[in-house]
C-alpha cells in the first residue's frame, strides 16, 4: 500500500510522456534540437566546409548588417545582435542545413514603417523593435505549432514577385537622401522621390557626399570583375572606410556611421522579455503591422528553404523552420536585438560555399560576433553616402526582371494582383499592402473557382458523346445526366445549383443525376444547395440521383444527414469499374420513371463541365465515353 502514490505517479508521468510523444509525433517537430542529430555523423572534412562557408557567410553579414541598421533607424549593435543571437537560434533549431537567419531588407523596411507611423507612448525606437520581436516570434511558434506552414503555399507568387519589387524600389529611393546627404523625407514613394528632388533643385546636397556614394558604385563594378574571389561589396566598404579615415570625412561634412550610432563590441546581454507596462499598453496597436512581418518572414523562410532543399537533395520540413524562426525571434526580444528573417543572400551564399550542415550558420554567427571586437572602430568610419550606394545596388537587384515578366504575362489576374500590390506598396504602409495583395489575389481565386459553367452533350449518329451544336440538336430526354468537376466549396455552391436547375427545367427532363466522380471538397453550403436542388425536384414531381461520389464526399453526405433526405436508394458510390455507378443511377431513374407511368425507354441528355470540352468533344482528342458503356 505505501507504494501506492509512488505508481500513481509514475503512471500519470507515463501518460504525459505518452501525450507529449504523440504531440511531437504529430507535428512531425524534432524533440531535440537538430543540429545535434548531424553531430552524430559529423566528419573532420565536413567540419573543415562548414566553417568555410561559414566564414564567408560572416564576412557578408556585417556590412549588410549596418545597412540594415540605417534603413531600421535602429541602433548597429541591435541589428547585429540579430544575426548573433537570431541567427544562432535558427541554426539550433532548423532542419535546413543552408538556411541563414537575419535582418533582411523587407524585414528593415517594414520596421522602419513601423517606428516612424506606429504611435509609441512612452516606448523609444528601440523598445517598439523588442515589442514586435516578440510578437513576430510569437506568432510564428504558433504557426509551427499548428502546423500552418503548408498555407503559405496558398499565397500567389505574383504577390510575393510585386512585394519583393516594391521592397527594391523603396529601399533604393529611401537611399537617394543619404546618397546625396540631403535631408530625409518622410512618406510614400512619391513623397520620398519629390522631396529629394526639390532639395538637389535647390542645392541643398552636399556634392562630397555625392562623390563618395558615385566612387563607391564605380568600385563596386570594377571589383566585380577583378577580384571575384572576395565578395566586392566587403572589400569596397573596406576600401572607402580606410579612404574616409585617412581623409577625415567629417570636416568636408560627410556622416559617417558614428554619427548614426557608434558601434562598439560588446556580448550578448539577456535582458528579459518586453512584458513592462508601456510594452504591454503598446501591443494593440502593434498587431496588426508585426503579424504581417510574421507572415512574409513564414513566406521568406519556407520560399528560400524548399529552393536550397531542391538543390541540396534535402528534406525540409516548413513547420519546424517556422519553430525554429519564432524561437530566434523571441530570442532577439529577450537580448536586445531585431527581429529578422530568413536571408536568401546569406543562405545562398552558404550553400554557395559549400557548406554542409547547420554548423555554418552556427559558426557564422559566432565569428561575426568575434569580428564585431575587430573591426568595430573601423567600421564607426564607414561614410552614409557609401553604405547607401551599397543599400541601393541591394534594392536593385531585388527586381527580378524575368519573374516580372512572368507573372505580367501569365494570365489577367495575375497581372492584376502584381500591379495592385506594387502600388499598394508605394502608397501605404507595407504591412498593408501584403493584406491588400493577399485579399486580391485570394478573391481573383475564388471568383474564378466559383464560376462553374456547363456545356450540353449527347450521343451522335455513331453512338459516341459529342457536344451539341445548336439548342435545336437537343433530343427530348427525360434523363439528364450533368457531370460535376473541380471544386463544390462554398463559392461554388449556389451558382452551380442554378445552373443545374435551370438545365433540369428544360424540356421533359423527369429525372437529373449528378456525376460527382471528380467533385472535391463539399462543405455546408454546398450541401445546403445540393438539398435545396433535390427539393424543388421533388415539389415539381422529379427526382434527383448522385452517383459516383468518392468516400470523402460520403463522409460529408453521411455526417451532415443529407444522405437520408436524399435517399440511399438515390446515391451511388464509386466502383473499381468507372462507368458502373452511373448505370446502376441510370438503372435506378428507368425504375423511378416507370414507377410515374413514363415509358420504358428514355433518351438521355449529359453535361459537361466546359473546362473539359476541348478534350472530349471530339474521338480524336482522347478516349470518349461510348452510349454503349451506359448500356445496363
Amino acid at each position: 500500500m505505501a507504494n501506492l502514490p509512488t505508481d500513481h505517479a509514475a503512471r500519470v508521468l507515463n501518460q504525459a510522456g505518452g501525450v507529449l510523444s504523440d504531440a511531437v509525433d504529430y507535428l512531425r517537430l524534432d524533440p531535440i534540437p537538430p543540429v545535434f542529430r548531424e553531430l552524430r555523423r559529423y566528419t573532420r572534412p565536413l567540419l573543415r566546409a562548414d566553417l568555410l562557408a561559414g566564414a564567408t557567410v560572416a564576412l557578408v553579414s556585417i556590412p549588410q548588417a549596418v545597412g540594415f541598421a540605417l534603413i531600421a533607424g535602429l541602433p548597429p549593435e541591435m541589428v547585429i545582435m540579430s544575426v548573433v543571437v537570431g541567427g544562432f537560434l535558427a541554426a539550433l533549431f532548423s532542419t535546413s542545413h543552408h538556411l541563414v537567419f537575419g535582418p533582411t531588407n523587407s524585414i528593415s523596411l517594414l520596421m522602419a514603417s513601423a517606428i516612424a507611423t506606429l504611435p509609441t507612448v512612452g516606448l523609444t525606437a528601440p523598445a517598439l523593435a523588442l515589442v514586435l520581436a516578440f510578437l513576430i516570434g510569437f506568432f510564428q511558434l504558433v504557426a509551427g505549432f499548428a502546423k500552418l506552414g503548408k498555407l503559405t503555399q496558398f499565397v500567389s507568387r505574383a504577390v510575393i514577385i510585386g512585394y519583393g519589387t516594391a521592397i527594391g524600389i523603396l529601399l533604393a529611393v529611401g537611399q537617394l537622401p543619404n546618397l546625396v546627404g540631403a535631408p530625409s523625407t518622410r512618406g510614400n514613394l512619391f513623397a520620398s522621390l519629390e522631396g529629394t528632388a526639390r532639395h538637389v533643385l535647390t542645392q541643398e546636397f552636399n556634392p562630397y557626399a555625392v562623390a563618395i556614394g558615385v566612387v563607391t558604385l564605380l568600385l563596386f563594378h570594377v571589383l566585380e570583375r577583378l577580384a571575384r574571389w572576395v565578395p566586392a561589396e566587403l572589400l569596397g566598404l573596406v576600401l572607402v572606410t580606410l579612404f574616409a579615415r585617412w581623409v577625415g570625412l567629417e570636416a568636408l561634412g560627410v556622416r559617417t556611421l558614428a554619427g548614426e550610432g557608434e558601434l562598439a563590441g560588446s556580448l550578448p546581454s539577456f535582458i528579459g522579455l518586453p512584458f513592462g507596462a508601456a510594452s504591454v499598453s503598446a501591443v494593440p496597436g502593434l498587431m496588426g503591422t508585426a503579424l504581417a512581418i510574421a507572415l512574409l518572414g513564414m513566406l521568406e523562410a519556407i520560399a528560400i528553404g524548399k529552393t536550397l532543399a531542391a538543390r541540396s537533395g534535402q528534406a525540409f520540413n516548413p513547420n519546424q523552420e517556422l519553430m525554429a524562426m519564432g524561437l530566434a525571434n523571441v530570442g532577439c526580444a529577450a537580448f536586445g536585438a531585431m527581429p529578422g528573417s530568413a536571408s536568401f543572400a546569406r543562405s545562398a551564399t552558404n550553400i554557395q560555399s559549400g557548406a554542409r550542415t547547420q554548423i555554418a550558420a552556427l559558426a557564422s554567427s559566432v565569428m561575426v560576433l568575434g569580428g564585431l571586437f575587430l573591426v568595430a572602430p573601423l567600421i564607426n568610419y564607414l561614410p552614409v553616402p557609401a553604405l547607401a550606394a551599397h543599400l541601393m545596388r541591394i534594392g536593385l537587384k531585388m527586381i527580378n526582371r524575368d519573374q516580372l515578366r512572368i507573372a505580367w504575362r501569365a494570365t489577367r489576374s495575375d497581372a492584376v494582383v502584381l500591379v495592385v500590390t506594387l502600388l499598394s506598396a508605394f502608397l501605404f504602409k507595407l504591412d498593408a499592402a501584403i493584406y491588400i495583395g493577399l485579399g486580391l489575389s485570394l478573391a481573383l481565386f475564388l471568383n474564378k473557382a466559383s464560376a462553374p459553367s456547363l456545356v450540353e452533350y449527347g450521343f451522335n449518329s455513331e453512338g459516341q458523346l459529342a457536344q451539341l451544336d445548336a439548342p435545336r440538336d437537343r433530343a427530348d430526354a427525360a434523363i439528364s445526366i450533368v457531370h460535376v468537376e473541380g471544386e463544390l466549396f462554398f463559392g461554388a455552391a449556389d451558382l452551380f445549383q442554378d445552373q443545374v436547375r435551370h438545365l433540369a427545367g428544360e424540356g421533359g427532363i423527369r429525372v437529373v443525376i449528378l456525376r460527382m466522380k471528380n467533385a472535391r471538397h463539399l462543405d455546408a453550403t454546398s450541401v445546403l444547395s445540393l438539398l435545396q436542388l433535390h427539393e424543388s425536384l421533388i415539389k415539381s414531381g422529379r427526382h434527383l440521383l448522385i452517383s459516383g461520389i468518392n468516400p470523402d464526399v460520403e463522409r460529408v453526405l453521411r455526417r451532415s444527414g443529407a444522405w437520408e433526405t436524399i435517399g440511399a436508394d438515390n446515391i451511388f458510390p464509386a466502383e473499381a469499374n468507372l462507368t458502373m455507378s452511373t448505370k446502376k443511377a441510370l438503372h435506378r431513374a428507368k425504375t423511378l420513371l416507370a414507377a410515374d407511368g413514363a415509358s420504358d425507354r428514355a433518351d438521355v441528355r449529359i453535361f459537361y463541365d466546359r473546362s473539359r470540352a476541348d478534350n472530349q468533344a471530339t474521338p480524336s482528342s482522347g478516349p470518349s465515353e461510348h452510349i454503349d458503356d451506359y448500356m445496363i
